[in-house]
C-alpha cells in the first residue's frame, strides 16, 4: 500500500502493515514516540492494520506523538479514564462501570457504586495511588474484536448492566455482529478506541472533582456517579492547567457577581436571574451601548408579545424543532408559548404592514425578554438561563441589498468588540441535517456569506453541519483573559421564515416579492455578554461601564459634611458615585473598596477640606495625588468617553 505523508512525500508498506510498522519505516525514533497513527483523519491504534485508500490517490498518514496537541492529548486522556476505571472496580468490589470518554481539557467516567458507597474529593488520593500503581505497570492496551453475542455474555456474568445495554443497542439500532474491547492490566472495557500502546505513556494527570449524571442523560434513568478528570504529558503542563483553573474559579463570574452585588439566583425562580441595583445598572448600560450605536445604522426599536397561539410557533417551525426547550400553556383550550427568540414576531410584526421595495431595508431591533425551557443540569449562572435578553435585530431586505447589509451587520459588530478590545475570529457554519427550505435555497444563502467573508477578505474557519435549521451563519468568537473562547455573536441569512410566513413586499415592478431575512445578534444575550465581562476583566468592569465609578472615603466623621458637598457636585455633573459614612478606619475602608474593584477612591480629610480637594486612589494601582474634584472629574469623564478598558 502506499501512504502520503504530511511532507508529501509516499511511504510504500506491505498491504497487511500497521501502524507500528509505518512510524517503524520512517525512523526508529519517531517509532519509540508514536502513540497511534491517522490516516485519512481517523485516529487508530498503532497495533491495528491500516486500512485501504478512501479514494483514488493514497491514504494521507500522520504519525500522533506527544506534540500532536490536541489529538494525542485526547488519547491519553481516554487512557487515563481507562486507568481510573480500572482502580476503582479494584477499591469498590461491586460498583457497575458505564462511559469513560475524553473530553475538552481532560476526561470524565461514570459509576453506579453499591448501595451505601459514596465517593467525594476525600477519596481521590486513594484512587489516584491505585492508578499511579497501573501507569508504572506499562499495561499495554490490548484491543480484541468479538461477537457482539460474547461481549453480551462476558458483560451479562459480570452484572455490568450499562456495558449490556449498550451492546443491546448497537445490536438492534446498528445491527454491528462485532465489538471492540480494550484490556489494560485486569480491567477490561467496551471501546471504540483509539488507545496508546501502554497505560505508560500517562505521564501526569489529576482527578478534580465529583458530580451527579443521569445514566444517557435521562433523568427518568439512574443517577450516577461521574469523576472528573485531566491527564498531560508533563508535570509542568498539568500544573500550568490547574492554576488556569484556579485563576478561572478566582474570576468565575457566580461568585464574583453576588460578592459585588449585582445579582444572585433563588430556588423559587430556578435558571433566572434577580438583579440588584448595581447590576441593573450594568445591564441597563449595554443596552443603551446597542441603542446608541444601532440609530445611526438605521435600528429601529419594536416590542413584541410574550406569548403566542401555537400557531406561530407551527408557522416558524419551533413547534416541531424546538418545542421541548419552549414554555408552553393553554389560554381557552388553545395552546400557547413563551417566545424563546424574537424572529417569529418580528416576521409576524413585518406582515402587519404593507411594505414598498422603497421601505426596505427595514432593521428591527429588539432587546425583549424571552424565555427558554433549559433542563436543570444545564443551567451555568448568566451563561445558561431560562430567561435572558438579546441584543437582538432582524433586518428585512432585497436580495440585492443582502451583501450589504450582511457586510454592515459584521462592521457592526466589530466595532461594537472593538469598545471591550476583543480580537474575535470567525465561523461559518453551513447546513444541518435536520433543516427546512430546498438545497437550492441553502446554496443561496451559504453562497452570500462566503462572498461577504470573501470581500472583506475575512479568515474564517468552516463548522459543517451547525447551522440554524432554517440558514446558515456568521458565528463570531472572542478569546478571554484567560485564553478560553467564548462565542458571542452570529449573523445568520434566512430564506425559509419570510417564505413560511408569506412575506412580501412590492417591488418597483409593481410585483409582490419575498424579502431576505438576516437575523443579528452581537453580543448574544445581555446576561451572557455580562458573565464573559466579569470573568475576563476578574470583575474589573470599565469605568464607563461599572455601577460605581468611584467611592468618597471621608477620615472621620467631621469630614462628613465636606464628603456630602462633594458627592452631590460629582453625581450633578452625571458620575456615579457613592459615599462611605460607615465609621471605620479609612485603611478599612480602602481595603473594603478595593474588594468591591471600584476603580477610583476619593479620601478626603482636613487638608482636603481645607484647599477644596480630594486625594485620589486608583483600583489596584494606589495614590494617583490630590487635584480639586472637577479635575478629577475631567478624568473620570475622559475614561468614560473613550470608553477606555481597564
Amino acid at each position: 500500500m502506499e501512504l502520503e505523508l504530511p511532507d508529501g512525500k509516499i511511504l510504500t508498506l506491505p498491504d497487511d502493515a500497521t501502524g507500528a510498522d509505518a512510524a517503524a519505516a520512517i525512523g526508529p525514533g519517531l517509532a519509540r514516540a508514536a502513540l497511534a497513527v491517522k490516516v485519512d483523519g481517523e485516529v487508530r491504534d498503532l497495533a491495528r492494520a491500516l486500512p485501504e485508500a478512501d479514494g483514488d490517490g493514497p491514504a494521507k498518514l500522520e504519525i500522533i506523538t506527544d506534540r500532536s496537541g490536541e489529538d494525542a492529548l485526547a488519547l491519553i486522556r481516554h487512557d487515563t479514564a481507562h486507568v481510573l476505571a480500572a482502580a476503582v472496580m479494584e477499591l469498590y468490589p461491586g460498583v457497575k462501570i458505564s462511559i469513560g470518554p475524553a473530553i475538552e481539557n481532560g476526561f470524565y467516567y461514570d459509576f453506579d457504586f453499591p448501595d451505601g458507597v459514596t465517593l467525594s474529593d476525600d477519596d481521590f488520593a486513594a484512587i489516584e495511588a491505585k492508578m499511579r500503581e497501573h501507569i508504572a505497570a506499562d499495561e499495554p492496551f490490548v484491543r480484541e474484536d468479538v461477537a457482539a453475542r460474547d461481549a453480551l455474555d462476558r458483560f451479562l456474568r459480570e452484572g455490568q448492566d450499562y456495558k449490556v445495554e449498550l451492546i443491546e443497542d448497537l445490536v438492534r439500532d446498528q445491527g454491528v455482529p462485532t465489538v471492540s474491547l480494550y484490556t489494560n492490566g485486569p480491567f477490561t472495557d467496551l471501546c471504540r478506541g483509539p488507545h496508546a500502546p501502554s497505560t505508560k505513556r500517562i505521564k501526569a494527570f489529576k482527578l478534580q472533582s465529583v458530580a451527579g449524571a443521569y445514566w444517557r442523560g435521562d433523568s427518568n434513568r439512574p443517577m450516577l456517579t461521574r469523576v472528573y478528570g485531566t491527564a498531560f504529558f508533563s508535570e509542568k503542563e498539568l500544573q500550568e492547567h490547574l492554576e488556569r483553573l484556579e485563576q478561572a474559579r478566582a474570576r468565575d463570574h457566580r461568585r464574583l457577581g453576588p460578592q459585588l452585588g449585582l445579582f444572585n439566583f433563588s430556588d423559587v425562580a430556578p435558571g433566572m436571574t434577580f438583579w440588584f441595583p448595581p447590576g441593573t445598572q450594568v445591564f441597563n448600560s449595554l443596552v443603551a451601548l446597542s441603542r446608541e450605536m444601532g440609530i445611526p445604522r438605521g435600528y429601529t426599536e419594536v416590542k413584541t408579545p410574550q406569548l403566542y397561539d401555537s400557531s406561530l410557533w407551527k408557522t416558524s417551525g419551533h413547534w416541531d424543532k424546538y418545542q421541548e426547550h419552549m414554555f408552553t400553556t393553554d389560554s381557552a383550550d388553545t395552546p400557547m408559548g413563551l417566545k424563546p427568540m424574537n424572529c417569529p414576531g418580528h416576521c409576524q410584526l413585518y406582515a402587519l404592514q404593507p411594505h414598498s421595495y422603497r421601505d426596505l431595508p427595514i432593521r428591527y431591533s429588539e432587546p425583549g425578554l424571552l424565555h427558554r425551557n433549559e433542563l436543570s443540569g444545564a443551567l451555568h449562572g448568566l451563561l445558561r438561563t431560562r430567561n435572558f435578553a438579546q441584543d437582538d435585530a432582524h433586518v428585512f431586505c432585497t436580495e440585492e441589498q443582502v451583501q450589504d447589509e450582511l457586510e454592515a451587520c459584521l462592521d457592526f459588530a466589530f466595532d461594537t468588540y472593538a469598545i471591550f478590545g476583543f480580537d474575535v475570529r470567525l465561523e461559518l457554519s453551513t447546513r444541518p441535517e435536520e433543516r427546512l427550505g430546498s438545497d437550492e435555497q441553502w446554496d443561496q444563502a451559504e453562497g452570500h456569506l462566503i462572498r461577504v467573508l470573501d470581500r472583506k477578505e475575512l479568515s474564517y474557519d468552516v463548522n459543517p453541519g451547525d447551522g440554524s435549521f432554517y440558514g446558515p451563519k456568521i458565528d463570531l468568537h472572542m478569546t478571554d483573559s484567560l485564553g478560553r473562547s467564548w462565542q458571542i455573536g452570529t449573523v445568520q441569512l434566512d430564506y425559509n421564515m419570510p417564505m413560511r410566513f408569506g412575506l412580501t413586499y412590492t417591488g418597483a415592478d409593481n410585483v409582490e416579492h419575498q424579502p431576505v431575512m438576516i437575523h443579528r445578534a452581537l453580543m448574544g444575550s445581555y446576561e451572557r455578554f455580562i458573565a464573559i465581562l466579569i470573568e475576563h476583566y476578574g470583575g474589573e468592569l470599565p469605568v464607563w461601564l461599572t455601577p460605581v465609578q468611584a467611592i468618597i472615603l471621608p477620615i472621620s466623621d467631621r469630614h462628613l459634611e465636606y464628603a456630602r458637598v462633594v458627592r452631590d457636585q460629582l453625581s450633578a455633573a452625571g458620575a456615579r458615585i457613592e459615599l462611605d459614612e460607615r465609621t471605620e478606619s479609612v485603611g478599612r475602608k480602602i481595603r473594603d473598596a478595593e474588594l468591591r474593584k471600584i476603580p477610583y477612591m476619593l479620601i478626603v480629610g482636613d487638608k482636603e477640606h481645607e484647599g477644596e480637594l480630594v486625594d485620589v486612589r486608583e483600583h489596584r494601582h494606589g495614590r494617583l495625588g490630590s487635584m480639586p474634584a472637577g479635575e478629577f472629574l475631567e478624568r473620570l469623564n475622559e475614561r468614560v468617553k473613550t470608553r477606555s478598558n481597564p
